[in-house]
């Protein structure tokens, strides 16, 4: 049995790390099968001598990101223990410095993966963006984040949202009201992270200056779009012909962000996803950035990680029997 100790110079730094009822250590003390202690300002580390080193790198890391005043959950030990066990703890390093936006409550809102990271990067250095992955990875909220941003420091004029009203096996006809209240709900998720970044009144007022556009993907037909941050989400329910205007709409000094998840296709049968194809036609195009997220830039609850692991091998169990 091999021990290594490690010193903490605060209590607060103690009380971080260790999480409500320890939950953080016990994290790391599944993972690599240690035991760990801690006792006034000295943690004790006990396992094999492989497993021991890797629980001290990870609760280093862990550490750096509390004294950078990182607030841990469970997302980010994970996170943190997936980059130990590949050798690359260093890189968490960078996420911490890359604030992008400030809600309307005066919560800041970083990248947690390095995915992330990658798609802030490639929104800011591209003129369009496609950002594609599976749920829960930050797609639409981060896009609308740096929209908030590039509209804050003037560098846009209008933010413009919109998605394709596709039913997930619902029909729109069913919904009551006229046509805004019947495609609302699916806008729902933008309102959702406009609210946040800028407060109810905040949006409202802007919303009334026709600086914040929200509306479905047939309203985009016969516009060209100039100073604007435009999104297209949910993007692999576009048809090719779809994707085709909403890319022509782009106007002079605008950016556009395309957000999707090619697994998530409600099109009817005999579609082809106009994200699928557009991310092989447009992938040597100066200026287009795609980005591709895995299951370990999900930011949800666990369980969304090993659903879509779950999904992803038997995806490729029927390709084989196929």
């Amino acid at each position: 049995m091999f021990e290594q100790r490690l010193n903490i110079d605060r209590m607060e730094q103690a009380i971080a790390l260790f999480g409500s009822f320890d939950e953080n250590i016990k994290l790391i003390q599944e993972q690599y099968h240690v035991s760990i202690v801690g006792r006034d300002s000295e943690i004790k580390i006990s396992g094999e001598p492989e497993d021991v080193a890797r629980a001290v790198r990870a609760i280093e890391s862990l550490l750096s990101m509390v004294n950078r005043g990182e607030a841990l959950s469970e997302q980010n030990v994970r996170y943190c223990i997936s980059l130990v066990n590949e050798g690359s703890e260093g890189k968490l390093q960078t996420l911490s410095r890359d604030c992008i936006c400030i809600t309307s409550k005066g919560k800041p809102v970083k990248p947690k993966t390095l995915g992330q990271k990658n798609y802030c990067t490639a929104i800011k250095s591209n003129t369009i963006t496609l950002g594609v992955g599976p749920a829960g990875t930050g797609k639409t909220y981060l896009a609308v984040a740096m929209a908030v941003t590039a509209f804050r420091a003037q560098e846009v004029n209008r933010i413009v949202l919109t998605r394709p009203a596709v039913e997930a096996g619902e029909k729109l006809g069913f919904l009551p009201g006229d046509l805004q209240q019947k495609v609302d709900p699916y806008l729902r998720p933008l309102y959702d992270a406009l609210f946040d970044m800028l407060g109810a009144e905040t949006y409202q007022r802007y919303v009334e200056r026709g600086n914040i556009e929200v509306a479905p993907l047939a309203y985009m037909r016969g516009r060209t779009l100039d100073d604007s941050f435009i999104i297209l989400d949910e993007a692999q329910n576009t048809t090719r012909e779809q994707m085709k205007m909403f890319l022509t709409r782009l106007g002079f000094g605008s950016k556009m962000v395309i957000t999707g998840d090619v697994t998530q296709i409600d099109l009817p049968d005999g579609k082809r996803s106009g994200l699928k194809q557009v991310v092989h036609i447009l992938k040597d195009v100066p200026d287009i950035a795609q980005v591709f997220f895995t299951g370990r830039d999900v930011v949800r609850h666990k369980l969304v990680q090993d659903i879509i692991k779950a999904y992803e091998k038997s995806d490729k169990n029927e390709e084989v029997r196929h």
